[in-house]
């Protein structure tokens, strides 16, 4: 049993088309299992969504996006916040017009019902008899910030309590991370788009599972992420702000900087 697993694909065909292409020169798999945030916010969610949809035995979940794009929930901030602080207008709107532009994309080509109907998880029992659970972001969740190397193992622990499976797949935060955590393996493959610095390469892991165990292969495909960025300004598409520091690597958040900074300082 040889599974690609990827995360947060967030719209962007050529970050997916570089990976794919790595998956067949590794020798190719029997399964793809993609932990969600597929369409949102990069320049192609309709081209990512009939790339997938191609893909032999294929297991989607639902990321936060994802969520956003079909049932009408947006990240902060909220109108309110906004009407209290008129600072926040600007990304106010540019959140609202995003997230509209990838739902009216995906509705007219016919994909809204196949993403809303996505499940929040995904269990499976490997070869040697591990009980696997993929999720986007937590057991349950599709959102929050649960899994990280500058959250308190006693927190993580926490929001592992009562999980019946041993190797849990995440994604969410788009840092490669793995971590044993009491009884728990949890692991991040990082994210195909929309990376953190400082490496810009598109992420994902090959799952070998066999009778007598698994094992879990990091991989990192660099693609052109000027083209990306020429195609977002080409289309006006109203999140290229955004999208733009992502790809440049210039998206630090708070959380993650002292992360970068330890990276910039090792020789």
């Amino acid at each position: 049993m040889r599974i690609a697993v990827f995360s947060d694909v967030h719209g962007n065909s050529a970050a997916l088309n570089a990976v794919l292409a790595d998956i067949a020169g590794q020798g190719g798999v029997d399964g793809y299992w993609v932990l969600g945030d597929l369409v949102a916010l990069g320049p192609d969610p309709v081209g990512v969504l009939e790339r997938l949809a191609g893909l032999p035995n294929l297991s989607c979940i639902r990321g936060n996006t994802d969520r956003y794009v079909v049932s009408g929930d947006r990240p902060p901030p909220t109108l309110e916040e906004t009407l209290a602080d008129p600072g926040l207008t600007p990304r106010y709107a540019e959140v609202q017009a995003t997230f509209a532009w990838t739902s009216g994309a995906v509705t007219a080509a016919g994909w809204r019902d196949w993403l809303a109907a996505l499940p929040v998880e995904q269990w499976t029992a490997l070869p040697d008899g591990t009980r696997c659970l993929a999720v986007h972001a937590a057991p349950g969740r599709d959102d929050g910030f649960s899994f990280h190397p500058s959250i308190p193992q006693a927190a993580m622990a926490e929001t592992l309590a009562g999980c019946e499976a041993s190797l849990v797949l995440v994604g969410h935060t788009h840092y490669p991370f793995e971590a044993r955590i009491g009884r728990w393996q949890v692991v991040n493959p990082g994210s195909v788009s929309n990376p953190l610095p400082p490496d810009l390469r598109a992420k994902y892991l090959i799952l070998e599972a066999t009778a007598a165990g698994y094992r879990l292969e990091r991989r990192a495909v660099g693609y052109d992420h000027q083209a990306v960025i020429e195609r977002l300004e080409a289309i006006r598409h109203p999140g290229r702000r955004f999208i733009i520091e992502h790809l440049q690597g210039r998206h630090v958040p708070e959380w993650h900087r002292d992360l970068v900074a330890v990276a910039g300082s090792q020789p």
